[in-house]
């Protein structure tokens, strides 16, 4: 017939948690954060991928700088809009990194000794 009363409140309870708990991961986005919140003297290393984004946003009147990969920009502008909230992203742009994206983070295999 319908829901009793003490299930209607764990239902609300459980959702209220659930609201409490949410956190935003990079990867659920398609992006991946590379330093947080760093210096420009770190996001300026050449050794990063070519693809890697700087992204500043600002969080209680502070400004940050994030160095982060990403698909597609949209993508990691939806990621720290949701994170931050309306208004935190100030700009996006492009990174100072220089290697290639499938090289970068790149081991060479141990070669195995001659016998």
């Amino acid at each position: 017939m319908g829901q009793s009363f003490v299930s209607l409140v764990a239902e609300r309870k459980m959702a209220e948690s659930k609201k409490e708990k949410t956190r935003y991961l990079p990867h659920e986005y398609g992006c991946e954060i590379l330093f947080e919140r760093t210096t420009m003297v770190q996001a300026k290393d050449s050794s990063l991928p070519n693809d890697a984004y700087l992204i500043w946003y600002d969080v209680d009147g502070e400004t940050f700088l994030d160095v982060t990969r990403c698909r597609k920009r949209v993508d990691l502008f939806d990621f720290y809009y949701d994170k931050y909230g309306p208004g935190a992203v100030r700009k996006i742009d492009f990174g100072y990194g220089r290697v290639n994206p499938k090289l970068w983070g790149y081991k060479a295999p141990e070669k195995k000794k001659k016998r």
